[in-house]
Order: structure tokens, then sequence, then C-alpha cells
């Protein structure tokens, strides 16, 4: 049978139900135990009247006997009938049973007791339909297309119920870090979506349009200087979890749309920031899955230890005897194109150094911070003491990845104006990714911030240990339309 087969035989049942008078969407459900209460504390539920609701995955009928087997949100129960009731006005029993499919959602009331075999079952001679599917969901085999699965999300949740359960997962590990802050004295604020000058990160941002106001607005891609402006405005420990938008590609490690946290602390340095942020990666991992050790691809991951910190000029002039002060662009430009990568010619020193680092941290296990990138690199970090070349900036690599960025921030207004300048400059010469020339925070700057320590990271973190892509673990990932 086809899909429209299926959908027809369904459509003519859900007729024949309506002229029983029978209501197939009704609102209300008087459901008052979840399955799982029944399956845990059988002895407890042994012999008490209860119903419980869910989704019908399986139908037999013997003549006068019928077994449907129901499943919430907690579990999976057998409801057993062995008896024709006629006289039940708007429900169902066995003879009303071939109405039913697969999918459609029932509630039952009836006693909980034991089969035969020892299964617990709702002893009931009738249920009551809650909802008509018209499309049958396929089996656990029948769903295996990856852009079927991320195009009908919500028919891979019932056919593979792990996605599910990731999604759980997800929730506790942003919960995990919610919990975390506010214990450290942290207080949640969410900052604007729209902005009129984006920045906070080098990333190419979407573009929308306000009728209000007849003007042009960008999506954020950082919730950094909203957060930082607050800490002008005399708040001194904030933080935001929420959406931002970068307009990039899709790939395992990237999503145009994704959720984010950033944190800034005032009267505190990056050395500071590395000391608690590493305290709240492992809390966050204990939280979610129970334990610090992880597979991540290639990677064997231990996180319960003191993570060593490792000076990014270092590690280029081991790997690639490149002096990231003065940059042999030649040669350069001759590594990358070793390593398969297409590096426009023209593109800046920073850019360089990036894609350098980005060979070498692709083959990192870590656990290991990287420290002190060059000032090139970091418009909005504090310049190290002693050595005015690198900034107080601080990543996690883990498993080949960087699991988070953070800054003592910069607060003179004149250096900030200055680097400002020279990533609007960037940008002029074509540079899509580099940052915008925000004059209101500069502004902000001169009325005066305190000192400070800033750390950003995204739901890329989750992605990476739960040992998944980005479009794996979130509940709609972004998808080529397609007309129906």
């Amino acid at each position: 049978m086809t899909l429209d087969d299926y959908r027809d035989e369904r459509l003519r049942k859900l007729n024949q139900i309506r002229e029983l008078g029978i209501d197939p969407y009704p609102a209300k459900s008087y459901r008052n135990t979840k399955i799982s209460t029944i399956l845990n504390h059988f002895e407890e539920k042994d012999g008490q009247e209860v119903c419980v609701a869910g989704r019908i995955v399986a139908i037999r009928s013997f003549g006068k006997l019928a077994f449907i087997k129901v499943r919430d949100y907690t579990g999976e129960i057998q409801i057993f009938m062995q008896k024709v009731d006629e006289t039940l006005e708007g429900l169902f029993d066995i003879k009303r049973l071939k109405l039913l499919d697969t999918g459609d959602f029932i509630e039952t009331t009836g006693k909980v007791g034991k089969s035969s075999t020892g299964e617990i079952s709702i002893f009931s001679n009738q249920v009551r339909l809650l909802t008509k599917t018209l499309r049958p969901l396929p089996g656990y085999d029948g769903l295996t297309n990856k852009e079927e699965r991320y195009r009908r999300r919500y028919v891979d949740m019932n056919v593979n119920p792990e996605v599910r359960e990731r999604l759980v997962r997800r929730s506790k590990f942003w919960q995990a870090t919610r919990d975390f802050m506010n214990s450290h004295g942290f207080i949640e604020i969410n900052t604007p979506v729209l902005e009129k000058t984006t920045g906070g990160a080098d990333a190419n941002p979407f573009i929308t349009h306000m009728d209000a106001l007849d003007e042009d607005y960008y999506l954020r891609i950082s919730q950094e200087l909203p957060l930082k402006r607050l800490l002008g405005g005399g708040f001194e420990k904030v933080y935001d979890i929420g959406p931002r938008f970068r307009n990039e590609g899709v790939d395992d490690e990237h999503l145009p749309e994704h959720i984010a946290f950033e944190s800034y602390a005032a009267y505190e340095n990056y050395e500071d920031g590395m000391d608690l942020y590493e305290e709240m990666i492992k809390y966050v991992a204990k939280a979610t899955w129970g334990t610090l050790k992880f597979n991540v691809g290639r990677f064997d991951i231990n996180l319960d230890c003191k993570w060593p910190r490792l000076k990014y000029a270092d590690l280029l002039k081991d790997k690639f005897d490149i002096d990231v002060f003065r940059v042999d662009r030649e040669k350069a430009l001759g590594i990358l194109r070793q390593h398969g990568s297409k590096v426009d010619e023209k593109v800046s020193d920073a850019r360089l150094l990036d894609y350098l680092w980005k060979i070498i941290r692709k083959d990192s296990a870590g656990p290991f911070w990287l420290i002190e990138e060059p000032l090139s690199l970091s418009p909005l970090a504090k310049k190290v003491e002693g050595n005015p070349l690198v900034t107080q900036r601080f990543h996690p690599v883990i498993a080949g990845t960087e699991m988070g960025n953070g800054y003592s921030e910069l607060n003179d207004p004149l250096d900030q104006l200055a680097r400002f300048e020279e990533q609007q400059a960037m940008r002029d010469n074509g540079d899509d990714e580099a940052q915008m020339l925000d004059i209101d925070f500069v502004e902000m700057l001169e009325y005066g911030m305190p000192p400070a320590c800033g750390w950003g990271n995204s739901e890329r973190n989750f992605w990476l240990l739960e040992g998944v892509s980005g479009r794996e673990a979130v509940p709609f990932p972004i998808i080529k339309s397609k007309d129906n």
C-alpha cells in the first residue's frame, strides 16, 4: 500500500467514528497516572484503578481477546481487553478496535495487574480516542535517510527514541550551566537579538529589516557587547544563554542558528576565568553525562585533571617554525598549501595565523588552555603585562576543537577605538567577518567599565561530548526547503 492508500483508509475510519457520534479530537484527557509510575511501583499500584494515556504502538486482536501496547513519554504498557461491551457510549470496545490504528492517541481506565505471562498490564474493556492519526509512523528500520529524519523530526523522535533522550541531555547541559553560574553569584539577563551594529565575534551576520523604523538590523552574532554594557551600568556578574546567528556554512561543528552562553565578571582577569570555567566545564559534564571521561572520535578524553596552559606563539613556533610577531607570508602560504588549504594570497596576516593554528588544533586531544593570542586576533582583549604583542585571551582545547573563548576584557576606550578602526578597515577591504566599529560601545567605555573577565561557549560543547554532529543534536535542524 502507498501512503495515499493508508491515508485514505484512515480518513474512511475517521468518518465512521464521527458517524458514531464520537469526537476524534476531544480537548480533555482524564489521565491521572504515568506509565512509568505503574512499572516502577507495581506492588503499590497492583489492583488499583488508574487512567493512562498515550500513543498506540501495537494492536493484537483474537476474537474476544485484545492487547493494545500504548506508550507515553515515560514508558510502554499493555492494555488487556477480554470482553465486548456494546453499551459503552463514545468509547471503543473490542468490536470497535478495527477503527483504531497504530499511532492513534488513546486513554483507558482500568485496574493494574499482571497477565498470565507475567506482564504488567491494565485490565480494561474500553478505551477512549484522544487523537485519530491520518499518517502511519514508519517502523524502527523505516526512517534511515538523514534528510528525511531532519525534515520530519517529529517522526524521527517517535521512531528513534534516542533522539528525544539526547534532547533531554541537552536541556540538562544548559540547566547545569545555569545552576553553576547562579551558585557563583551571576545573574542571567537576556540581551537583544536585533542590533543596529553587531559585534563581539568574527562572523558574517544575517540582516533583517524593521518596518516600524524603516531601518536594517542585524541578528546578533554574540551577546558580548550588550553584556559588557551591563557592567558599565553597575552589574558585576552577568550571563546570557540564548540563540545567536552566523551566516556561515553548515557542517558538523557549525550551525547558522545555535544556542550560546556568555558571561562577564567584574574585578576578575583571565587567570581567574580559567580557574572558574575549568570548574564549570567539569561540573556541567558530570551533571549531564555522569562522567568526566569521553571517547570523541579518535580521541580518548579525561577532563579530570588540572589543564595545562600553552602559549599560542610557542605552539606555532614548535610546529611550523613560524614567528607570529613577524609573519613570513610566503612560508605560511606554503605550509597551508602543503596541508591542502586553498587560501586567498591577499588574506591578512591574522587570518594566515588562524588557519595555521587550526591545523594544529584538529590533531590536539587536550584538554589544555590555549593562551596569549596575538593582538591582531583579539580586538576585545587586554594586552599581557610586559608583552604588548599578545593578549590575555584563553581557549580550552578538547578533542580537536576550541570549547570556549575568554578574555581579560579591554576597558580602555581609546585602545578599543583604535582596534575597532583596524577591524573596520579590514571589513572595508572585503573581510566580511571582521568586526564593525561600534561607537556607542566606545562611548560606554568612556563613561567607565571596571576590569573584567569574559567568557563564552556555544552548544558545540554539548555536540562534541555527546559525540554527534550539530544537526543531530538540535530539535529542528535547518535544512534546505523542499516542495511537498
